[in-house]
């Protein structure tokens, strides 16, 4: 969501009187590549970019492309296969070994729903929607770039260029349910082959840190720099204006029951503080949050189960204690990584083991 943000703020930037821009967005992948379906860039005639296909190899190469579709004012795909060794392709020699499929659409500033605007209002989503784009279609290459968003929460799914609604309720099911991108490919009511990208868009993550000591610095500030939504619990007089600047609300200890936990919430109870942690935990664990850690040894958190009449806390699969991936982490800065490096992994259901024990690819195909 970071990188939407982003995106969207340099397009509310540009001067329409003097830049046009293009959208180029990942939109299929075939084996190995840095970015996964999903990343974007906006890139301007001016020859500015914000965001990334890759890891910066093909970047300079997809501006080229993207300025050539703002002149032609014709959305367009670009190709990117490093699974042979020809010296003719752009990131042979990287060796990536994948093949990445770029759509780059010019933006039209008078056109209400164009796709930077429908990012637009992806931002603040509370639950999880669908973004659905036309990525192929063998008679109107015009309409490559098309998108509406769609409310899974919804009772009805509207056709959409010209794919008949069971067929696209069918994608959106299948995205939902494999919580990732998918592609529809279908002959629609005019005979034309139609290949929709149905891509599965989860809200920011959302961080409530319960504590005011030091360390509680350095996980905002990493937390921050991911882009995350952050929520504080905390006695706002122990802590400086910079650090309370980075949440969006900051609460009393006795506001707890007042916090806005979702199912894209994050809760790390940080305190140092035994009897206000087994308070604040009483109330937590019942709301069941995607994600709820709490600092200490596990001798702690023992004494803890047993006064709370609470037994194996962490056979809750959303409860982590002692919090954090075992990383060897001592200080501040290390213990916030660690931290947030597990949330990324409860999130993502991953197990935080070294990638080099992983048996293929690194990243789920889609």
């Amino acid at each position: 969501m970071k990188e939407i943000r982003k995106i969207v703020a340099a397009y509310d930037s540009i001067d329409r009187t003097k830049d046009k821009v293009a959208l180029a967005a990942v939109v299929n992948v075939e084996e190995s590549s840095y970015r996964r379906i999903g990343a974007r860039m906006l890139v301007s005639t001016s020859g500015q970019w914000v965001g990334g296909i890759s890891g910066g190899c093909l970047e300079g190469d997809a501006l080229r492309k993207s300025q050539k579709a703002i002149y032609n004012n014709s959305p367009t795909t670009v190709i990117y296969d490093t699974m042979e060794d020809d010296s003719n392709q752009i990131g042979v020699g990287l060796g990536c070994n994948g093949r990445i499929e770029v759509l780059v659409t010019p933006i039209d500033f008078d056109d209400p729903i164009n796709p930077v605007e429908l990012l637009r209002d992806l931002i603040n989503i509370k639950e999880p929607q669908i973004l659905l784009q036309v990525i192929g279609h063998s008679k109107e290459k015009n309409l490559l770039g098309t998108c509406t968003v769609i409310d899974m929460n919804a009772p009805a799914v509207q056709e959409f260029c010209g794919i008949e609604k069971d067929v696209i309720k069918n994608g959106i099911r299948k995205s939902k349910h494999q919580q990732r991108a998918t592609i529809i490919s279908h002959i629609n009511k005019a005979s034309a082959q139609v290949e929709l990208l149905a891509e599965y868009i989860v809200p920011e993550t959302k961080l409530i840190v319960i504590g005011d000591n030091y360390d509680v610095n350095t996980l905002l500030a990493l937390a921050n720099e991911l882009g995350w939504e952050i929520h504080l619990v905390a006695n706002s007089a122990k802590l400086n204006k910079k650090v309370l600047s980075l949440a969006q609300k900051v609460y009393g200890y006795d506001e707890v029951d007042q916090l806005p936990i979702d199912n894209f919430t994050a809760i790390v109870m940080m305190s140092h503080d035994f009897k206000r942690d087994k308070l604040c935990l009483k109330d937590l664990i019942k709301k069941k949050p995607k994600y709820l850690g709490m600092l200490g040894p596990k001798k702690r958190l023992i004494k803890m189960e047993n006064e709370l009449n609470l037994y194996d806390l962490n056979s809750q699969s959303f409860f982590y204690s002692p919090i954090g991936l075992d990383i060897g982490a001592e200080s501040p800065e290390e213990i916030a990584l660690s931290i947030a490096a597990e949330i990324v992994a409860a999130f993502k259901n991953r197990n935080g083991l070294s990638l080099k024990y992983k048996k293929g690819p690194i990243h789920i195909r889609h």
